[in-house]
């Protein structure tokens, strides 16, 4: 009986492990002390983006198959196109890192980029936009959105 009872109780806890693993997988970020300690350059590019004025307007789009389609319209402060950036594009979804999509967006006129995600599933998504120019990063928002 004591056998049985302890076998009883690993089978429980392994089980329990398994499922635990398989449902949330992980936090935020990685490391919250690498995090912390990044934190004040994220502050000063943050000032930096914000300083810049740059008025970027994005539209995602699923279609009945699941497939995405993302555009994005870059101006600066004065309205003038921007080009030659690399914008990138993330669907994250919220409770489940592992559904994560990234999209690359490539320049089709003056300030419009389009990229394509794939098949996603609908419900709720954060969109990543970021925008680099000789490996410094100049944009980044994040929103929420619901996908149908």
């Amino acid at each position: 009986m004591l056998l049985a009872f302890f076998g009883v109780v690993i089978g429980v806890n392994l089980t329990m492990i398994r499922l635990a693993s398989m449902t949330l997988p992980g936090t935020e970020v990685d490391s919250a002390y690498a995090a912390s300690l990044a934190y004040e350059k994220e502050i000063a590019a943050a000032r930096e983006q914000d300083a810049r004025s740059w008025k970027v307007d994005a539209h995602l789009a699923r279609s009945a198959d699941g497939d995405t389609a993302l555009e994005v319209k870059a101006r600066d402060g004065s309205g003038k196109a921007l080009t030659g950036l690399k914008f990138t594009g993330r669907l994250e979804r919220p409770t489940d890192r592992r559904a994560d999509r990234v999209i690359a967006l490539l320049e089709v006129t003056g300030g419009i980029y389009r990229g394509s995600g794939g098949a996603v599933g609908p419900g709720q998504w954060n969109l990543v936009l970021e925008s680099e120019a000789d490996g410094r990063r100049l944009f980044m928002s994040r929103n929420r959105v619901v996908l149908n």
